[in-house]
């Protein structure tokens, strides 16, 4: 009963008839939910698995999607120059993209929320400094940021493990470089709660300044946070898209959408357009979508702009 209840509740939302008044939206989410549930399910829905050596026949290499002339209806979006499916290449490839998304944007709102609450809340010395740092961060791109990283790492660690770790590495630094955004709008909604009574209220009884910050004024400044995550999480899918293309992403056996690109990139001249182009529109449609319902959210948890 309680369950069906606050589902009830959830479909009398203003959040939900935003949501379903807004055919831009529901179609974004419609297109989200497919990337993700295919990447999430490519192990069992794929048609082929493009990681598996044995199955690999080069022969299939460079067949043209199933309605071409030459094409054949076992690889509906075609093959690579491996022979590999490009359509479970792309759902494989999906996967690795929305790990380091998701990872990404995770690191990045624990260092921001942390930092914008030790700020906001606490201020003078501490404020100045944090933001300080903050400020320097957004002085250099995102990119410039990862690549500074991936090198430093490629010249301290052993060869052997530059594969082994590249994925961590290249989430690290791309979460690492956006933790300012989070940091400058957890402070600022911090400034006006820190003020308000309920917070004078448990400062009176005794409690700390770490629970109050956790307890009372983290779940009123969570709003803005998650509009900002949204996005992030099409910017970091993006970010790392970008290094995979550049050769410092995620290594060869574990292909992104950026590697697949990067891959099809060196054909797209010679005739072999599908190679690049599928894995080009599938990563356009995914970070297209999560942008449009980032703008959604924004406007759907705020008052002043519904």
């Amino acid at each position: 009963m309680a369950q069906m209840n606050a589902i009830q509740r959830a479909l009398d939302s203003d959040i939900w008839y935003s949501f379903t008044r807004s055919p831009i939206t529901v179609a974004s989410a419609i297109v989200a939910l497919i990337c993700v549930g295919g990447a999430v399910l490519a192990p069992w829905i794929a048609p082929h698995n493009p990681f598996d050596l044995a199955s690999l026949q080069l022969m299939d290499a460079f067949k043209p999607p199933a309605w071409e002339a030459d094409g054949d209806p076992n690889y509906l979006l075609g093959t690579d120059d491996q022979g590999r499916d490009v359509l479970s290449a792309i759902m494989y490839g999906a996967r690795v993209s929305l790990l380091v998304g998701f990872c990404a944007v995770l690191l990045s709102v624990s260092i921001g929320i942390t930092a914008g609450l030790a700020a906001g809340y606490m201020g003078g010395t501490v404020d100045a400094v944090l933001m300080r740092i903050a400020d320097i961060k957004l002085t250099f791109p995102t990119i410039l940021i990862a690549l500074l990283i991936d090198g430093v790492v490629r010249a301290a660690l052993p060869r052997e493990v530059h594969d082994q770790i590249a994925l961590y590495v290249v989430i690290f630094a791309i979460g690492i470089s956006n933790w300012p955004s989070f940091a400058r709008t957890v402070r600022g909604s911090t400034l006006v709660e820190r003020n308000k009574e309920y917070v004078q209220a448990a400062r009176v009884i005794g409690l700390s300044r770490a629970r109050i910050m956790v307890t009372h004024v983290l779940p009123n400044v969570l709003g803005p946070v998650l509009v900002i995550a949204t996005l992030n999480l099409g910017f970091a899918v993006l970010a790392e898209a970008t290094l995979s293309f550049l050769g410092v992403g995620v290594p060869p056996t574990q292909p992104s959408l950026g590697t697949l690109i990067r891959i099809g990139n060196d054909f797209l001249f010679s005739g072999e357009w599908w190679i690049t182009i599928f894995p080009g529109i599938a990563l356009i449609l995914l970070v297209l979508s999560v942008n449009l319902l980032g703008d959604w959210l924004r406007d759907a948890l705020n008052p002043k702009l519904r």
